[in-house]
This record gives structure tokens, C-alpha cells and sequence, in this order.
């Protein structure tokens, strides 16, 4: 036998062994453990149990009336086929001015891409900057799906644990010292999934000053209820920022965000845009068009609903000594303290699931650090939130915290 035919019977060999498992890339992604939650509060439902849904990042709000009409209009005129793969020129144009007006920041047009939700965004970023074993510093918790991506693209997670303490947000050192040749970003996110934190001006420009580009993910944008929110181009251009629809504007399944990156990583990102997406919904485009130039009006009603409902929740979980430190102050969640009656937050949210039917979700989704917590959403009606606590309330009272 040829040298060249054992190499081929060798190969042939190699894909027989492979031929039902899985690559191992996608192997190693981790499940959305807030997925489960949802699910098994589901098959109770369909059972006739009444679950109040506090798990969900998702806002309970209808689309605006002006989104839809701009997409039913664009609709009917034809608006149905491919785009710019960067996007409609006046939807970036608009977003310039958004960034221009909201920070103070002049961003091109040509720096925008738009997108179908801000994962494509999250994936075309960490395809440019990270080679095979290139590190990205996240904090601890932080969203869960982040450490998936780094992973996708043979890159390296690295944690710096953030203190309920400090309000769940980096102290520069700290990043600092987790540093080294192969750092090529820090990941940030404020308003913040899961801990509503919010990053301050002077935590945003020692950051910057690190070095590292920053990936900042800036999709809970605008639901700030303190102070002056800030955006990390604001402190440097050596930045990546994501951003999107979903949650400001309650367009989750119309699946359009958009990214703001340095001129230099464009066109590279756009290459990948065409092959990958083509482009974002052509139609959906003209609905963002319109959050962005016709909702003020209804996005300060929703964060002035949305602050109410925090209030009410920061409230009640300092009643039964659950609430963190630091007051959340952004996004629509919080994280319960729960270590004092169970070290294990994904037994202990489907206990509480179960007997007191309440839906949060277990801190362990978030990252090592936290666990012992669990993440409440305030994304339903005030009504729901009140019966939520009712129901957690009695629930901790029969259970008592564990001794120690």
C-alpha cells in the first residue's frame, strides 16, 4: 500500500470514529441555566400551576406602536430584500447621532455595523481580535454566554472576581494584576446582567488606561436610574462597544443590535458579516430607525416604570436580609444574597421553584463567584413582583437559615 493510500485509509479511519460525536468546539459551550428554570416553570404551568416568572431578562413591555408601524409600512413598500451588509446608512447615521447626543462622542457611520442582535456582534468582535490562546478578562459574575465566545474562538476566560462589597464592579488593580502578553481585552458591561451595577466615569477611565482594548457591552443603556450614565468611548478609542434594541426599546425578538468598533477592524468585521449574516432584517432596520427617532416618550415611561418596581424590590429583599451591599442602580435585576440558606443556588432554585412557585435564577449561571445567589428580574408587573416576594418570603421562613 502507497504512503498516499494509508494516509487516506487513516483519514477515512479518523472520520468513521467521528461520525456521530459532536465537534468538540461546540462541546464545550456551557448551558444558559436560566434556560432550565424557564422550562421547568413551563411544565408546571401546563400542569395548572400558577409560576410567577422573575427568571427571564426580558422586557414585559409590548413594542412601541411607532416601531411596528415603521416595520408593517417598510413591509409594504417592498423594504423586504438585502441591505448594506453594514446596515442602512441612515439607521447608522442615526445611531451616530445617538452616541453624539446621549455621550457627547463623535462616531462615524463607517465605525458602525448593524446586526442581527448583539450576539452576531459579540461573535464578529472576538473573531478579529483573538488568536488561538489570546486572554479577555471578564468579571465574576458576569453574562453567562461571554465565556462561551472567548472559548468558540480558542481564546481564554480569564476571571477577576467582583465584591458584593463594591457593588459587583472591577477595581482597576485587580484587572490589573490579572494581565499579562496575552491579554488582548477587558470585557465590560454596564448597566450590568446580572448584578444592575453601573460603572461610574472615573471606573471607566482607569480601565481605559490599562492598556488592553475594552469590549463594552452597553445594551442596557438608557436603563440607568441614577446619575448620569456614561459609555466607555467617552475615555478611548481603543474600544469595541455593543449595544442593541431589545431591551430599551422591548424589541427582544425583532433581533437587531449593532456594534462600534476602530476603523481599522471594520472592513475585516464586515467581511465576516457578509459571509456569515449577509446583513440584519432589512425591515426590522426601519423599526430601530424609528426607536431611535419617535420612543423617547415611551422609553421614559418604561424606565420610569421599571425604577418603581426596583424600589419596591430593593425594599422588600432588605426586609427579609437578602439584598446586596450596594444598591443596584441599573438594567432590571438584582442579586439575592441567599448564602446563609444555601450554598448550592441551582438546587435552591428548583426548590424554590417547586414548592413556593417563584422563578429565579441560580447565581451559578454567572460565574464561580456567584454562587450563592440568585438573580431576580424585575421585568414583570409590580402586581407579580409583590406576589414573587410574598411567596419567597414565606418559603424563607419555613426553611430558616442554616446554622454556621
Amino acid at each position: 500500500m502507497s504512503l498516499y493510500d494509508m494516509n487516506l485509509r487513516k483519514q477515512v479511519i479518523i472520520l468513521e470514529s467521528r461520525e456521530d460525536q459532536c465537534a468538540f468546539r461546540a462541546q464545550d459551550v456551557t448551558p444558559f441555566i436560566v434556560m432550565d428554570v424557564l422550562e421547568k416553570a413551563q411544565e408546571m404551568e401546563a400542569r395548572g400551576e400558577d409560576v410567577i416568572h422573575l427568571e427571564i431578562g426580558e422586557p414585559d413591555f409590548d413594542t412601541p406602536e411607532p416601531i411596528k408601524v415603521a416595520a408593517i409600512q417598510a413591509m409594504q413598500a417592498g423594504d423586504t430584500h438585502y441591505t448594506h451588509s453594514m446596515g442602512k446608512l441612515e439607521l447608522r447615521e442615526a445611531i451616530a447621532s445617538h452616541y453624539r447626543k446621549r455621550y457627547g462622542v463623535v462616531v462615524s457611520p463607517d465605525q458602525i455595523i448593524v446586526t442581527s442582535g448583539t450576539s452576531p456582534g459579540l461573535l464578529l468582535i472576538f473573531s478579529v481580535l483573538l488568536e488561538k490562546g489570546d486572554e479577555v478578562i471578564l468579571p465574576d459574575p458576569h453574562y453567562a454566554c461571554y465565556p462561551n465566545y472567548i472559548r468558540y474562538l480558542e481564546g481564554r476566560p480569564v476571571y477577576v472576581p467582583v465584591w458584593e462589597e463594591h457593588g459587583f464592579k472591577y477595581r482597576s488593580r485587580e484587572v490589573k494584576n490579572r494581565m499579562n502578553s496575552r491579554t488582548r481585552a477587558i470585557m465590560v458591561n454596564s448597566p450590568a446582567n446580572p448584578t444592575g451595577a453601573v460603572t461610574t466615569a472615573q471606573e471607566y477611565e482607569a480601565l481605559a488606561q490599562l492598556g488592553p482594548f475594552i469590549v463594552s457591552d452597553e445594551v442596557y443603556s438608557g436603563l440607568s436610574y441614577e446619575g448620569r450614565e456614561h459609555s466607555i468611548l467617552e475615555y478611548t478609542d481603543r474600544a469595541f462597544v455593543i449595544n442593541g434594541f431589545s431591551k430599551i426599546y422591548a424589541m427582544t425578538g425583532w433581533r437587531l443590535g449593532y456594534l462600534i468598533a476602530p476603523r481599522a477592524f471594520i472592513r475585516p468585521m464586515q467581511k465576516l458579516q457578509q459571509n456569515l449574516f449577509i446583513c440584519a432584517s432589512s425591515f426590522a432596520q426601519e423599526a430601530a430607525l424609528a426607536a431611535l427617532q419617535q420612543c423617547d416618550g415611551h422609553v421614559a415611561e418604561m424606565v420610569h416604570t421599571y425604577n418603581r418596581r426596583r424600589r419596591y424590590l430593593w425594599g422588600r429583599l432588605q426586609a427579609m436580609g437578602i439584598a446586596p451591599k450596594v444598591e443596584p442602580t441599573g438594567a432590571f435585576y438584582m442579586l439575592a444574597n441567599l448564602k446563609a440558606y444555601a450554598q448550592d443556588s441551582y438546587a435552591l432554585a428548583f426548590e424554590i421553584l417547586e414548592k413556593a412557585r417563584v422563578a429565579l435564577t441560580p447565581g451559578i449561571d454567572f460565574g464561580e463567584h456567584c454562587e450563592g445567589y440568585l438573580r431576580i428580574s424585575y421585568a414583570n408587573s409590580l402586581e407579580n413582583i409583590k406576589e414573587g416576594m410574598d411567596r419567597l418570603e414565606q418559603y424563607l421562613e419555613q426553611k430558616k437559615p442554616c446554622p454556621g
